[in-house]
């Protein structure tokens, strides 16, 4: 077995640093609604920890489309049968995990990484594995590099560490990786630790992007599952099928972008496994700790495949197994003050018979992928790697490859000055030398070298009770005021929040505050707060014309309240700049046009080929737009990103409420608001 350190070659794009802008606003991964035949489990863990905001985190949205060779760091865990590929610069991800005995790829592994806005803070991207920490949808470290080390056991077995502080729930998870030699299962350990005095929601889902063709089944051990599509809703839906026509199990068959949690009882082994037409694919095996599996598919449809090919443009297609701490990505689970959580995940190649496997009988086929995945590594091997990892978990790094953020290191000063628990850094240390210019300004405050908050724009974001002492500590300033603004906005202390960005604007004229007042009152009650909004949002914009998110969250405002003049106004304002974002600023342009009744200059737009980089999942703004303003002539195919199986008429996209639908469930921006917050604007 060997671990190197390797360089390759692939195509990405410009990432362009986070938004300078707090994310204030409600997230758009939004609770679905969850009825009918669903366990009480899955209904009270859907409505429990789904936070308010992703705050402290800063969007990651100023990506475009065009890809450059670029090489990148990656870390090699190799043996006689398996070589693994991880991306420490990218979120840590296994990229690829290649069988020698079968000379197949099991994980889907493109030759680019072409961001898109499927993160929970934008930029995501397709291929490999992943683990997803926090909240339903991908990580916010998903695309950033991570804190990466070499680990040497005593008993000579080479590790890949990697570890970070998750700032949305203020625990610190930790992955190991190790291939023994002659092992045909990459194993990989999680630990996740929770230093607070409180207990905090958490969730976590290791997301797998496989190989698809048309022969690809996944199998699991359950009888039912939970199926979602994207207009909302769950239910449970049979996994047995009249025919291979309707059975959903072979991703090729779904007509539309669908999840399908597989319902393993609890006192069944968790697994899921793809398989090709050779019997070849994926294995997810794990200790018991992690009891959610879940098959996501894009869908035989024009949008399904278009998203394939915006996502992967020079890979094939792909689908999704995933395995999770819950029994489906809508709940969190409760992690107590103090707690430690771990368990080991095992990857390889399932190598079932492919006539079982690809046969009508279903129970034939799980009773047999059970029996060939015991062989490949049985509960007695995980365990006995649980036990191993977890003696291995705090030794100290033998080398240190990769400095993820200095977000750890800021927490740990700041619990150490103010006497609170927090973890043992042995193993995961969080060194001073990865502080950068995001935390340095802070430091010096937590550290008593300045008594000054950070000016907005100059900094990262900080939350918590210590930090608005601090922040208060220096007396009242624009900065300070600001700072302590977006905290209460965050925690949902609407009053103190306006109070605190009003008197931060008495002491000088700053967009970011303004800001906060537009996004406020947005997202309040009154229809007198969302006209007062619209008003802050353009002295914001005067103020900070250069500013490409900024410029985007409050014409797509504007829009959305009815006011297209006030966004046109908004987007030619001197000093508005395209940049990664032109896209998006010509569909909005083009859907004001359309509103203020100037269907000729929107379908002028229209008709350029808009390219808009940053779409959100689910989001059909282009092809819905084409249709309203030429609705005599077919919709072109690189428009058409459609997760459903409808298609909207355009008469039916003159409400308020398919318009805010439309706009903001994929604009690309901080707020984040809440479509229901609109129904009742007149």
């Amino acid at each position: 077995m060997s671990l190197t350190i390797e360089s390759r070659v692939l195509a990405l794009p410009d990432f362009g640093p986070p938004d300078s802008l707090p994310m204030v606003g409600p997230p758009l991964e939004t609770p679905y609604s969850i009825s009918g035949d669903i366990p009480p489990e899955i209904v009270e863990g859907s409505l429990y920890g789904n936070p308010p905001t992703l705050y402290p985190y800063q969007e990651q949205g100023g990506y475009g489309r065009d890809l450059v060779d670029t090489p990148v760091m990656t870390v090699v865990l190799e043996n006689d049968l398996l070589r693994a590929v991880f991306l420490p610069e990218w979120g840590g991800r296994l990229w690829e995990l290649f069988d020698k005995v079968s000379g197949k790829h099991l994980l889907h592994s493109p030759d680019t990484i072409q961001l898109a806005n499927l993160g929970l803070r934008n930029a995501w991207f397709a291929g490999g594995i992943e683990w997803n920490i926090g909240t339903r949808g991908h990580s916010p470290g998903t695309a950033s590099p991570i804190h990466t080390a070499i680990i040497r056991t005593p008993e000579g077995q080479e590790l890949l560490r990697l570890w970070e502080f998750d700032r949305l729930r203020q625990v610190v998870f930790q992955v190991d990786a190790w291939l023994p030699e002659n092992s045909p299962v990459l194993f990989v350990a999680v630990r996740l630790r929770n230093p607070n005095d409180r207990a905090v929601p958490m969730y976590w889902w290791t997301n797998a992007a496989i190989p698809q063709s048309e022969h690809t089944r996944v199998i699991a051990p359950a009888d039912t599952a939970f199926a979602s599509a994207y207009e909302g809703g769950i239910s449970r839906v049979p996994v047995t099928a009249a025919s291979p026509a309707t059975d959903w199990t072979r991703p090729t068959i779904n007509s539309r972008a669908r999840d399908f949690f597989f319902d393993i009882p609890p006192e069944q082994r968790p697994w899921v496994v793809a398989a090709d037409r050779q019997g070849d694919g994926l294995a997810m095996l794990s200790t018991r700790g992690l009891r959610g599996r879940k098959l996501f598919v894009w869908g035989g449809g024009a949008g399904g495949q278009r998203w394939q090919r915006w996502l992967t443009p020079r890979g094939g297609d792909y689908a999704e197994i995933q395995a999770g701490l819950a029994q489906t990505q809508f709940q969190h689970l409760q992690m107590p003050a103090g707690a430690q959580w771990s368990w080991v995940e095992a990857y390889g190649n399932g190598r079932l018979s492919p006539s079982l496997a690809q046969g009508s009988d279903w129970q034939h086929a799980v009773t047999h992928a059970h029996e060939r995945l015991s062989r490949l590594a049985d509960v007695a091997e995980l365990d006995a790697a649980q036990r191993a990892a977890r003696s291995w978990a705090d030794l100290p790094p033998a080398r240190i490859l990769l400095s993820g953020s200095g977000w750890g290191a800021l927490e740990s000063a700041r619990r150490s000055r103010s006497g609170q628990g927090w973890i043992d850094e042995t193993g995961t240390p969080f060194p001073r030398e990865s502080i950068t210019d995001d935390q340095r300004a802070w430091l010096d405050l937590v550290e008593g070298r300045t008594t000054t908050s950070p000016a907005p724009g100059t900094s990262g974001f900080v939350t918590g009770t210590d930090w608005e002492r601090l922040c208060a500590d220096g007396g009242d300033d624009a900065a300070s005021c600001f700072h302590r603004a977006t905290m209460r906005h965050a925690a949902g202390d609407r009053a103190a929040a306006a109070s605190l960005y009003r008197q931060s604007l008495a002491f000088s004229p700053d967009a970011s505050a303004e800001r906060g007042l537009a996004i406020l009152g947005m997202t309040g009650d009154d229809p007198r707060e969302r006209a007062e909004a619209l008003a802050h949002y353009r002295r914001a914009c005067a103020l900070d014309a250069s500013n490409g998110a900024l410029i985007v969250e409050a014409a797509t405002a504007a829009i959305a309240l009815g006011e297209p003049t006030v966004a046109l106004e908004i987007l030619a304002l001197p000093g508005v700049r395209g940049g990664q974002r032109s896209g998006r600023l010509l569909l909005l342009e083009a859907r004001a046009l359309a509103l203020a009744g100037d269907t000729a200059g929107a379908a002028a737009l229209v008709r350029r080929d808009i390219v808009v980089a940053d779409l959100r999942e689910g989001e059909n703004a282009m092809a819905e737009l084409w249709r309203e303003v030429i609705p005599d002539e077919p919709t072109p195919g690189f428009y058409e990103f459609s997760m459903t199986e409808d298609t909207p008429s355009p008469a039916s996209q003159s409400s308020v409420a398919a318009r805010w639908r439309r706009l903001t469930h994929g604009r690309g921006v901080n707020s984040g608001w809440r479509m229901t917050s609109f129904m009742s604007i007149p």
